[in-house]
């Protein structure tokens, strides 16, 4: 039996699988993070790979191209990602929420921290793969995700490729930020959009999977249900009441109590559930809209109603110069003391 695309994608599939005739040698598969993108573009990579495809253009899973795909062993197959990410099949910035964009599994006892960039050197691997013959007479798949990991040197040498692209080879780029990459790079490729799935159908998903309180995830995932799905198992739930009922009572007291109690807990979500909170609080300010925690909307509206807008604005720009350090804070109790301190002062 062959494995099924999300429903919320059928679709892009279709307009995909129409392209089979005349295959694009670049295909970006873009759209918000969390939503299975990198699924998609796996699914796509081993259907084009596949030798006795199905009538809808999905693999067989029966063939021996097949078997070699899902054991990660395809000689005609290419993942390129940053050192980040494991060894295993999914994109934890898009499957898990990841896209987006985060909680990525880091190389055990690393001498040095793996790398969230795509380097020259992997683009540079990438080429010499694609000008090898094909073992299967096929196509020649590469997969590269997520492609805003790329550096500027990185993105320069995949436009050369780009420009001269080897027969029967198809590039699958997976971007949750299409807005972070090279105008040159997305003239070269034809563009799938995979849009945010309806409420609707991300709830009936996120029901069979049996997880409790659906709603309550998807909304503060911002609608994306694998990232829901991945918080929903993630057993943060604990951390997370405790940490929205402090962001609901801002004092300083409560600031010093709640860093103790969280300190070993992982800075980069406390930073993420924070920006969240305060786009909340600004969006209830200008025009009544709450997006993450809804379940909260009476402490929001209080707390709009207490907050000036300037004060919104540099808290949220201190939150987010705060993401850019939060992977790795020197001292995570300070560190969150003073980030629940500064958003304490909003409210003062």
């Amino acid at each position: 039996m062959s494995e099924q695309y999300f429903p919320w994608h059928r679709a892009a599939w279709q307009a995909v699988n129409g392209l089979r005739e005349r295959m694009p040698h670049a295909i970006l598969l873009h759209g918000p993070a969390g939503t299975g993108k990198s699924a998609f573009a796996a699914l796509l990579a081993k259907s084009l790979l596949c030798e006795a495809p199905l009538q809808d253009g999905q693999a067989c899973g029966a063939c021996l191209s097949c078997g070699w795909f899902s054991q990660y062993s395809h000689p005609d197959f290419r993942r390129v990602r940053p050192e980040i990410f494991d060894d295993g099949d999914s994109d934890a910035s898009d499957n898990s929420d990841a896209d987006a964009e985060g909680e990525t599994k880091k190389t055990a006892k690393s001498a040095k921290a793996p790398s969230r960039e795509i380097k020259i050197e992997q683009i540079r691997a990438m080429a010499g793969f694609m000008n090898l013959s094909t073992h299967r007479n096929g196509f020649r798949i590469v997969l590269l995700y997520p492609a805003e990991a790329l550096n500027t040197i990185s993105a320069n040498a995949l436009l050369k490729t780009l420009e001269e692209p080897p027969p029967r080879t198809v590039l699958i780029l997976v971007c949750n930020r299409i807005d972070r990459l090279l105008p040159t790079i997305l003239s070269r490729c034809r563009k799938i959009p995979l849009p945010m799935p309806a409420r609707s159908d991300a709830l009936a998903w996120l029901a069979s999977q049996n997880i409790a309180d659906g709603d309550v995830w998807l909304d503060e995932q911002g609608g994306a249900p694998l990232a829901a799905l991945a918080k929903a198992q993630s057993g943060e739930r604990a951390e997370l009441d405790l940490f929205l009922a402090q962001l609901a009572r801002p004092s300083r007291e409560a600031a010093l109590t709640t860093a103790e109690k969280l300190q070993k807990a992982a800075v980069p979500e406390l930073v993420a559930w924070l920006q969240r909170w305060l786009h909340d609080v600004f969006s209830c300010k200008l025009s009544g809209t709450i997006r993450y925690y809804p379940r909260y909307r009476k402490q929001l509206s209080a707390l709009a109603d207490r907050a000036d807008i300037d004060r919104l604005m540099a808290g949220l720009q201190a939150v987010a110069q705060r993401r850019a350090v939060a992977e790795h804070p020197l001292a995570p109790r300070l560190f969150i003391e003073d980030m629940l301190l500064d958003y304490a002062k909003i409210f003062s």
